[in-house]
């Protein structure tokens, strides 16, 4: 089976084109009369209501994002409808796998009802990517059957992002001391403060500065600003989703600042606690266009998530993968800091980084280039089974895998000489040519089932004995 980009899955998205662009759209609307107004939003609605739960919803949260556009006057005789026809004209759709869909994670689903004999539901993601490269996180649920065959549950036809919400607003009187810092003409900085209430989220903050530092005049500064002002405050913030939505309608779009070209590469691992809970922790890599940044997502239902940024002088570059749970006392993170060889680090705290230790240098010629994770460890009972990924001569991926001491997980227990798996004829072609790579893989029964990419454009999937392997591991030793 190989999984392809659907460019048919589309999220409605708000289409901000600054102050002055946006009071000219809304002055032309304003000057329809009434029965135009409500022929043209019957027309739109009739077009587009089929691709969504509530379009009209939509519609009216992205006129509430610029209503503060207008005057008292108008705010007080406006009517519903070209409030909602103001919303539809800042309203755009995008489709978030019109490029890509691929580096899949797997878990096992904490709910097996619904599972046969010898089935396991398990919850994959995958990387989407669509127009600009911009790559979110996407999911679907499916059964495995024992003899490594993965079944789909039907994808759902009303792609969300979900509501965005933060425990922790900004507050408005302690920003205006950190935007005072800043050299910022005064009609910039008022137009900024203006925009905001007494307390913000992330977004509403990005959007401010939108519509108010192109007056600055300077493209560079411009960006300067964003960044030093955006850097200032919080970046945590959690996703809701609507209970009754499919996980295949579900879609983690990036939000801040630091993820605004991507969330690259989630690796999904359901992570226990010494006491028995449980929930899954995902790192992945945010993307900016220039830099990236460590970051988590922690889940428990997969209808709400938290995302926060990893800290520490080893909370760097990308490839990190959690371990499924604490090890003597402590949580244990595989990165690859350096972008060529396997490290492991240990922590106190989820969130902070600051050690890493060198665990496996590349060492074959299909490796040569750098050695790296494709997710999470897997307890197994000879030791931690980890599945890696290995770049050759002309840049060609492979997977391999590597075993590690339940107790003491730097010390190496095996080691395969040989690629577990690589691109065959007809997965040498894609985006990105001659790529197979994971970031995650489950068992079930006694067989590995690994998900992985092809050519960084599709996904697929493969099976391998679980004994057969961990025999060839502690041989290759």
């Amino acid at each position: 089976m190989k999984l392809r980009p659907d460019y048919k899955k589309v999220i409605p998205r708000f289409f901000n084109t600054g102050n002055a662009r946006s009071l000219l759209l809304i002055s032309r609307i304003l000057r329809l009369e009434d029965k135009d107004a409500e022929d043209l939003l019957q027309s739109i609605l009739s077009e587009f209501s089929s691709r969504y739960r509530n379009i009209q919803n939509i519609f009216l949260n992205h006129f509430k994002a610029v209503e503060y556009l207008l005057t008292d006057d108008d705010k007080d005789r406006l009517s519903s409808i070209k409030k909602l026809l103001i919303g539809a004209y800042f309203t755009m759709e995008y489709s978030i796998e019109a490029a890509a869909l691929f580096n899949p994670s797997i878990v096992e689903d904490a709910d097996q009802r619904g599972a046969g004999k010898e089935q396991k539901k398990v919850i994959i993601s995958f990387r989407a990517t669509g127009e600009n490269h911009i790559s979110s996180v996407v999911f679907k649920r499916g059964i495995l059957k024992k003899n490594g065959v993965i079944h789909f549950e039907p994808s759902g036809k009303f792609i969300t992002e979900g509501a965005i919400t933060q425990q922790e607003r900004e507050s408005k009187a302690a920003f205006r001391k950190v935007l005072a810092q800043l050299i910022l003409p005064v009609d910039v900085f008022l137009d900024i403060m203006d925009q905001l209430n007494d307390t913000f989220s992330y977004k509403e903050l990005e959007t401010a500065l939108k519509n108010s530092l192109p007056a600055i005049g300077s493209t560079v500064e411009e960006m300067k600003l964003k960044h030093e002002i955006l850097s200032a405050v919080n970046t945590n913030y959690e996703i809701q989703f609507p209970a009754d939505s499919l996980l295949s309608e579900r879609v983690i779009f990036p939000v801040t600042r630091a993820e605004k070209n991507g969330m690259e590469d989630a690796r999904f691992v359901k992570f226990t606690e010494d006491d028995g809970s449980y929930c899954y922790i995902a790192t992945y890599t945010a993307y900016d266009g220039a830099v990236i940044l460590p970051q988590l997502i922690i889940t428990k239902d997969f209808c709400r998530f938290k995302i926060a940024p990893l800290h520490g002088q080893a909370a760097v570059n990308k490839n990190l993968a959690l371990f499924p749970r604490k090890i003597n006392g402590r949580y244990v993170m595989l990165s690859r800091i350096d972008g060529i060889n396997n490290y492991i680090m240990f922590s106190d705290d989820l969130y902070m980084w600051e050690e890493a230790a060198l665990l496996q240098r590349p060492k074959y010629h299909w490796e040569f280039v750098q050695i790296g994770n494709a997710g999470s460890p897997i307890e197994t009972e000879k030791g931690w089974l980890v599945i890696t990924h290995g770049v050759g001569a002309m840049r060609k991926y492979c997977l391999g895998a590597s075993l590690f001491d339940l107790n003491d997980p730097t010390k190496e227990l095996g080691r395969l000489n040989e690629p577990l798996l690589m691109p065959d004829e007809d997965e040498r072609d894609g985006y990105v040519p001659n790529v197979v790579y994971s970031c995650g893989s489950v068992i079930h029964g006694d067989t590995l089932f690994i998900p992985y990419a092809v050519s960084d454009y599709a996904s697929s999937f493969a099976s391998v004995p679980l004994k057969e392997l961990l025999n060839a591991l502690l041989k290759s030793n």
